[in-house]
């Protein structure tokens, strides 16, 4: 290359190679677009019963704007080397968007004939058997391929597939009646550099638009992880084009890797298993240790048992120093009446959602396992999981979440854990909310909706405390300026937390309100209210440790009164279930847990980084432990190796249980890596 042949710059060539960017993107929006449409059509028999126009127009709607991101990442990747070239090494510029393009479109062309046959073998769009078949007999695959998908002919299809939309594309960059015409019109200099700022704008607009999947911001922006918001499994998949499942893939397959869990001997484990069941280490079945009996029930059985995960729940408005703050008046109220009962020192399972929805679902500890993409958790449900262990004693699961069902494949995992019915944003019809989720309000009218005379038991997750916190509080009866009255002074001009106060106030006002309304109706119902997690906001920019991490326990319903739960319980969610259990459940009745009830006596809570206790909070990776104190009094004083005993216990236990099975054998650790 000699530099003498480069260009130097200047607009025209600056724009003629940008706007060569922004056609190759609509070109390939539009392809993309169209093969979803085709893929609707083809595949329309997979649609569910009910699925209606609307479905389709938002399944369209929002893979569109997914697509955009798509459409943006092909397109930098031919602009960026085009655009240097075109200034350094003219000649190689055309040879560079033919190369790079023929590539693209013949790799989207081949995923898109292949989409089909997958879809219909695994009733999804491409996923990890992606990852699962590269370790396969790739020999029997291909013969597989040839014999029963008729691999060359659809080979050949792809092919000419891709050289068409290649002919069309190289047609449509040699169109260019655009830059012909801003070439020849001789305008003001203020109106070109008004057309100029336009250009640039425009280009910001693509940008924005690309990156956050048709958004301007990431608050409410489009991901595969979001996307699916229909109530037709089928649209949900056909929302993702083929570059954004394999992306997919990719991602729960890293995350499934990094499942390498904790370093515990299969000796530790059954010496830890033993101590936490109390019973001699002399079993290789870790099961055994996993066995209980319930003591007898303490309340009538009720007719609806409910456990609600409230999205960033925190306990610290609840605590007497907040009392004056006017936004947890619902639950204060609750737990004021008789027939409740609050425990101040519960942890959440993880620091995210997902965590608290593996603990109460599975009853296991977070373990460094991503549960929600392990092969593991879609066999069978484990033996802990909390559904089935519910359906022994009569009772319809369902699980209702306030967003998409493919957010962390939750639905599919609920329903392989054993869950009968799972219900999502895409079942709610046309109701308002973020990108997350749709508001409370209509979450728990759906619920409230959905509940019949017939038993059940419900998991219900809301969203709409957490960010980008859009939903207009004020509109709904916020007293923004009441709040910040009661407010320290240097917290008084902060509108932002203002603004997350304000939803802490919907979600307490909505939460309690929904109680209320089954209670109602159905008074002999059960419900248990916690946080999903907390640390997302404090009025104390340096929190102690627990008010920024503890979440409340609250229980109530007919039968519960102050002092079902023991003045010094403490625990996590996956105490929860067995809680539930002991309170219900007949003499005898056996079922499996790593928690225990709080109702029985349970003092102490650990989760993936801290334990707790009535008196006192600390993390769990410290040596030794280091006692904070619960109420700001001086350290109290714990059983150091008690408590390293009981953190130990319930993680080797929730690491070892859903990634290696029941039996303790050190020869499944040989491969580890």
């Amino acid at each position: 290359m000699r530099f003498s042949a480069a260009r130097h710059w200047n607009w025209e060539h600056f724009y003629t190679v940008i706007l060569k960017g922004l056609k190759v993107y609509l070109f390939y929006l539009t392809v993309l677009s169209l093969f979803r449409l085709f893929f609707l059509f083809w595949m329309s028999g997979y649609m569910g019963e009910g699925t209606g126009r609307q479905d389709i127009l938002l399944a369209l709607w929002r893979g569109g704007r997914l697509s955009m991101q798509t459409a943006g990442c092909i397109s930098l990747i031919s602009l960026i080397p085009s655009f240097l070239l075109h200034y350094l090494y003219p000649s190689a510029e055309k040879w560079s968007w033919r190369i790079i393009h023929g590539i693209a479109l013949t790799a989207l062309s081949v995923l898109y004939i292949a989409s089909f046959p997958f879809y219909r073998q695994f009733r999804m769009n491409f996923n990890q058997m992606l990852f699962t078949g590269a370790n396969d007999d790739l020999y029997a695959l291909l013969v597989t391929m040839i014999q029963q998908y008729w691999l060359p002919v659809r080979l050949a299809g792809a092919l000419l597939l891709a050289g068409v939309l290649w002919r069309l594309l190289m047609a449509w960059l040699r169109w260019t009646p655009v830059e012909q015409l801003l070439h020849d019109v001789r305008l003001p200099r203020l109106l070109r550099w008004l057309g100029k700022l336009a250009f640039l704008g425009g280009c910001y607009l693509a940008v924005l638009l690309g990156v956050f999947g048709g958004s301007l911001g990431w608050q409410t922006s489009v991901n595969w992880e979001n996307a699916g918001v229909t109530k037709d499994a089928f649209l949900n998949e056909a929302i993702l084009d083929n570059p954004q499942a394999i992306y997919r893939a990719w991602v729960l397959n890293q995350r499934m890797l990094a499942c390498n869990g904790l370093d515990f001997t299969v000796e530790d484990i059954r010496a830890l298993a033993a101590a936490l069941a109390g019973r001699r280490p002399d079993s290789d079945d870790l099961d055994v240790y996993l066995q209980k009996q319930a003591q007898g029930a303490r309340i009538d059985k009720p007719r609806h048992v409910f456990i609600i995960l409230s999205e960033s729940l925190a306990n610290w408005p609840l605590l007497d120093k907040y009392k004056d703050i006017p936004i947890a008046g619902g639950l204060r109220s609750l737990i004021a009446e008789e027939d409740t009962d609050y425990c101040p020192t519960f942890l959440p399972n993880g620091a995210s959602t997902v965590s608290a929805v593996t603990g109460v679902v599975t009853g296991f500890a977070d373990a460094n396992l991503y549960l929600t993409t392990m092969p593991e958790s879609f066999r069978e449900p484990y033996v802990t999981a909390s559904a089935p262990q519910m359906e022994k004693l009569g009772y319809a699961t369902n699980f209702w979440y306030a967003g998409p069902a493919t957010w962390e494949r939750i639905g599919a995992f609920t329903e392989a854990q054993g869950f009968d019915h799972f219900y999502s944003r895409g079942d709610f019809g046309d109701a308002p909310g973020s990108v997350w989720g749709c508001e409370d309000e209509y979450l728990y009218a759906q619920v409230l909706a959905g509940l019949s005379d017939a038993p059940s038991f419900n998991v219900i997750l809301n969203a709409s405390n957490h960010s980008p916190y859009d939903v207009d509080v004020e509109a709904k009866g916020f007293d923004r300026e009441a709040v910040r009255a009661a407010l320290p002074p240097e917290a008084q001009a902060d509108e932002e937390l203002l603004k997350e106060l304000g939803h802490y106030w919907y979600a307490d006002r909505e939460l309690a309100g929904f109680v209320r309304d089954v209670k109602a109706k159905y008074p002999d119902s059960l419900f248990v209210i916690v946080g999903d997690h907390a640390d997302r906001y404090n009025i104390d920019k340096t929190p102690p440790t627990y008010e920024r991490y503890g979440i409340p326990f609250i229980i109530t319903g007919r039968g519960i009164h102050k002092g079902t739960l023991p003045a010094d319980s403490a625990g996590s969610q996956i105490d929860i279930v067995p809680t539930i259990l002991e309170l219900i459940a007949p003499k005898g009745f056996r079922y499996m847990s790593v928690g225990a009830s709080l109702a029985n006596g349970n003092k102490r809570g650990v989760n993936y980084g801290f334990w707790i206790t009535r008196q006192a909070v600390g993390r769990a990776d410290t040596v030794p432990l280091v006692p904070e104190s619960v109420d700001g009094g001086p350290p109290p004083g714990i059983d150091q190796q008690a408590m390293e005993d009981y953190i130990n216990a319930v993680r080797s236990i929730s690491w070892w249980r859903p990634k290696y099975g029941p039996l303790l054998d050190a020869s499944k650790l040989e491969n580890r890596s």
